[in-house]
């Protein structure tokens, strides 16, 4: 073989490695629709639930999935005023509700100051 050829092969080897490492560290299916439910919260709750320092709304990262459940719930059922959670939350099924509560228990909470 020639060095050029030799060459070109390494680069495919090496390509073919950083393919494969890079679909094993690739988020789920699941995962994904999770992170896409939850980032319609964020033009009030901040990106990935962490609001804004000062934010009058309460960020959502690092919440406990019951507190989260029971709050979503109270909200579709009508059991819980708000001014726009009671009709979105009426917009999620149960099963997105649970994606939700599961999706922004996971995240690291951030203190806001």
């Amino acid at each position: 073989m020639t060095p050029a050829l030799l060459r070109v092969g390494l680069a495919g080897v090496l390509l073919m490695a950083s393919l494969c490492a890079s679909a094993q560290d690739a988020p789920s299916a699941q995962s994904l629709r999770a992170r896409s439910l939850a980032a319609t919260c964020a033009a009030c709750h901040g990106t990935d639930g962490r609001a804004a320092v000062g934010a009058t709304l309460p960020g959502l990262a690092g919440m406990p999935a019951p507190v989260l459940l029971e709050q979503l719930k109270a909200f579709k059922s009508g059991t819980r005023a708000g001014t726009v959670m009671p009709q979105l939350a009426k917009g999620y099924s149960d099963a997105q509700i649970e994606q939700l509560a599961a999706w922004f228990a996971q995240a690291p909470r951030v203190s806001r100051q």
